[in-house]
């Protein structure tokens, strides 16, 4: 597999076999992923990865709290504006829509909520934090080491779901694991095996046209 390939084949998957992942496998990916670029080569990512006894409780506490902590910062902007408020409402409904549960059915809709508390399924749940202390740069860096996990797990016939959802329990999260004061948590990713048979992994989310997020200049 390509680059090419691995990045058209990586989708946020919300439903995973129960299959387990070796705890190998994950280190591997996990460790090529450092080959991630970072300014000044800072490598400000921070890492825990859960399986078994230590994710299902975990998952526990989240699922006993529905109604969250206060996020130690914004996911998505306030009143958010077009064409993002138009991108993220649609991918919202394309979503709804490979399961069938209309806009008005609020409990089904909950539910699939829901299942973010839990990765979906998935037997690891990855967990990336930085020093709070550091900045959007380093955010970014951060980024492109996910990135790269979510590219190296495709090569390797893995699943990912990136969930900045999980920014909603910092206090529960730090906690679990002892994340030092001083780290703050960023986003949390599912990592598994697809069940490609769940109508909910056939989602694609939409793309603009390249004429409207990108001017050329200069060539021929």
């Amino acid at each position: 597999m390509n680059v090419t390939e691995a990045v058209d084949r990586r989708v946020s998957v919300r439903d995973f076999q129960d299959r387990p992942v070796p705890g190998a496998l994950v280190r591997e990916v996990l460790v090529a992923a450092q080959r991630a670029p970072s300014g000044g080569n800072l490598q400000p990512w921070r890492v825990h990865a859960l399986t078994g006894a230590p994710l299902e409780a975990l998952k526990a506490k989240v699922a006993a709290n529905l109604g969250g902590e206060p996020p130690e910062y914004a996911v998505y902007p306030e009143n958010l504006w077009d064409p993002f408020r138009t991108r993220r409402f649609e991918c919202g409904e394309d979503l709804y829509a490979t399961l069938g549960i209309p806009r008005e059915y609020k409990p089904a809709r909950l539910q699939q909520l829901f299942k973010n508390t839990q990765l979906f399924g998935a037997p690891v749940g990855l967990f990336f934090s930085l020093d709070r202390n550091l900045g959007p740069p380093q955010w970014s860096d951060v980024g492109m080491y996910m990135q790269t996990v979510m590219l190296l797990a495709v090569e390797r016939g893995l699943a990912t779901c990136a969930q900045e959802f999980w920014a909603r329990y910092p206090k529960t999260f730090a906690e679990h694991v002892g994340l030092p004061d001083d780290h703050m948590l960023f986003s949390g990713m599912a990592l598994g095996y697809a069940d490609d048979s769940a109508p909910i992994n056939s989602l694609r989310t939409r793309r603009d046209p390249f004429e409207v997020w990108c001017e050329m200049k200069g060539f021929e």
